[in-house]
């Protein structure tokens, strides 16, 4: 069922508090990378065109309830008023009587940004007097920032139930594009997972490989299926309590016919610093680790893309942040951007690589959730999602 959207709300002279997803990367002060502020552009553009009083808010890191003063959002605030072209101010605080004066003195088409959610204890905790307190800021709620619809916190659960609710136009693509994987996508459905751990995406394994056609594995999660096959991994990263359940989906993935997808060359060197080697995954020794997937299996990885009318992509075949164990990632990021079928890419490592190598625009669908388009997927309930009334229902 659709969820309520802001274009059936009347936001004009209204308070309107939009949680946004404004946990950007940040350097010595810097914002790195702007995508997640320029994503929500498209809520916020409407919201002050229809002369909403907005009140933004988001998260910056884990500063676990205190205020930490290299996680202010006054960076984000700036950059926003510069992607605006309008001053917005950051509040002095996320709450209270000082932030409330900021608030009454907003004027239709103005917006504010309040400070780190996360300076407050209640944030996380989901606690019912802050969200009451950030539900007295407004007369409108809007979420907007489906990278944190998986947390059922105070500002994308609690207050959505105190005030009219709504979702921004992001939320939507989100929800509508990851509804077509999961409910239609057009075979042949591959899925390319990778990163560290299987235990970090152990559910959207088992419940990809009741889905795709074919399910490609690489990054250090790979290590597990490979000694999960008897292959020697050596010094590599691997998670040796969860071999038992990479069985179960190379099990799963044969009982069902799907096209399991594992390295047959990798990448190796006596530590991360050491001068790399490749060599086939049964040539590996007790004293090297892996660290990307071979040139081969890039090269066949590259093909049965191709070949996929729908893909998804979540996460680095190896460590791609080192220029040497890059090669793998780089491929199936190319592979990925030139394929005629759907893509769609989630994970900030996976992201990374289609931004670095300039290919975004040949994406069809860059996720801003990570974890939550992941328990999407896995067809768990959002809370953030959740916490919205359906399309025609009233809600107030």
């Amino acid at each position: 069922m659709a969820k309520r959207l802001i274009t059936d709300a009347d936001v004009r002279g209204k308070r309107v508090l939009c949680r946004c997803d404004f946990n950007v990367p940040m350097a010595d002060g810097e914002i790195t990378d702007d995508t997640r502020i320029r994503a929500a552009l498209p809520t916020t553009t409407w919201l002050l065109d229809h002369d909403a009083r907005l009140i933004l808010c988001s998260h910056l890191g884990r500063p676990k309830g205190k205020v930490v003063k290299k996680l202010s959002l006054a960076p984000v605030a700036k950059r926003l008023s510069q992607l605006l072209d309008r001053k917005v101010p950051l509040a002095d605080g996320v709450v209270g009587k000082q932030v409330r004066k900021e608030v009454d003195k907003l004027g239709k088409g103005d917006a504010l940004l309040l400070e780190n959610l996360r300076f407050e204890p209640g944030e996380e905790a989901n606690d019912p007097a802050f969200a009451q307190k950030l539900a007295d800021l407004c007369d409108i709620y809007v979420n907007d920032a489906f990278g944190a619809a998986h947390r059922a916190h105070a500002s994308t659960e609690g207050v959505a139930r105190l005030v009219p609710s709504y979702i921004g136009f992001l939320m939507t693509k989100e929800i509508e594009t990851l509804s077509r994987l999961r409910e239609a996508p057009e075979p042949p459905y591959l899925a390319i997972v990778g990163g560290a751990k299987v235990s970090d995406k152990l559910d959207v394994l088992t419940e990809l490989v009741t889905q795709v056609d074919a399910l490609l594995i690489g990054g250090g999660m790979a290590n597990t299926f490979l000694l999960a096959q008897g292959k020697e991994v050596g010094k590599s990263l691997v998670e040796r309590d969860q071999v038992d359940n990479a069985r179960g989906v190379i099990e799963r993935a044969r009982n069902r016919e799907v096209d399991l997808g594992l390295p047959t060359d990798v990448v190796v060197a006596p530590d991360i610093d050491g001068p790399p080697t490749i060599k086939p995954v049964d040539d590996v020794r007790p004293n090297e680790a892996i660290y990307d997937i071979g040139p081969e299996t890039a090269r066949v990885f590259a093909d049965r893309i191709r070949q996929a009318r729908t893909i998804f992509w979540n996460g680095p075949l190896g460590v791609a942040e080192q220029d040497q164990f890059a090669h793998g990632t780089s491929v199936v990021a190319e592979a990925v951007a030139k394929a005629d079928g759907f893509t769609v890419i989630g994970g900030g490592d996976s992201v990374a690589a289609i931004e670095a190598l300039d290919l975004a625009d040949r994406i069809d669908h860059i996720s801003t959730g990570g974890g939550a388009s992941l328990e999407f997927l896995e067809g768990k309930t959002l809370p953030g999602v959740a916490a919205i009334p359906d399309a025609g229902e009233d809600g107030s």
